[in-house]
Formats: structure tokens, C-alpha cells, sequence
């Protein structure tokens, strides 16, 4: 009978504990250091996977006033920005807002030549 008296009454502790680590560990949220990182969203993907750009230089002095000059040549409107492209290494792109307020990004070379264009908020290329 001592056997049963010994095993019965750790049976109360061992519940006790049980509920306390299924507690603990439920309290205390998965997702916060992941989005705390900075360079993870979400299960660990980095920014780039999970939908979002990587950082793009801005265009700065003579490079962003020929760049944004031969953008609006080509695609009258206002620039809402100007940057070294980094989904197209080596290309400028600068952004542009239209008279019927749509946006296209305008690709330029080195030498300042409109080599592509896309329609902001798509994702297929435009000529």
C-alpha cells in the first residue's frame, strides 16, 4: 500500500507542474523577436523573401539632376524619387507621377538612356 500512497500523492505535483509549463511557454509571443531583428519578417525569412525591397541608394547631385531630366523627357510628370536600382545593378531609376496620376518607374543606363519602364503597383515591364 505504500507503493499506491507514494505514487498517488506525487500524481497532484506532477499535474501542477505540467499546467505551469504549458503556461509559461503559451504567454510568451513567437513572432516579437522576429520582427524586433530588423533584417527577419516572419519565421525567419529575410526581408528580401518576404515581400519586401532592399535598400536603394538615392540618386545625389549631377547623377540625379541628368537622371531625373531624362526621365521626365521621356515620361512628362512630377519625380517622386531617384535611385541607384538595386533589382537592376548598374541602372538608375527614377519614379514619376503622371498628369493622370498614375506612376511609372523609369530605368535609365549610365549614360542616361530610357532602357525600361514599369507601371507602379504591377509587376510586368512596360517598353
Amino acid at each position: 500500500m505504500k507503493a499506491t500512497t507514494r505514487v498517488l500523492a506525487g500524481v497532484p505535483l506532477a499535474v501542477v507542474l505540467f499546467g505551469l509549463i504549458g503556461c509559461s511557454s503559451s504567454q510568451q509571443p513567437a513572432a516579437a523577436p522576429a520582427q524586433q531583428d530588423g533584417g527577419q519578417v516572419d519565421a525567419g525569412q529575410p526581408a528580401e523573401q518576404a515581400g519586401e525591397k532592399k535598400e536603394e541608394p538615392p540618386l545625389t547631385g549631377e547623377v540625379k539632376q541628368k537622371a531625373e531630366q531624362a526621365a521626365l523627357a521621356a515620361y512628362p510628370g512630377t519625380v517622386l524619387k531617384s535611385e541607384h536600382d538595386a533589382e537592376k545593378p548598374g541602372m538608375y531609376a527614377v519614379e514619376v507621377q503622371q498628369a493622370d496620376g498614375s506612376a511609372v518607374e523609369v530605368y535609365l543606363d549610365k549614360s542616361y538612356k530610357v532602357v525600361d519602364t514599369k507601371q507602379e503597383g504591377t509587376e510586368e515591364d512596360d517598353d
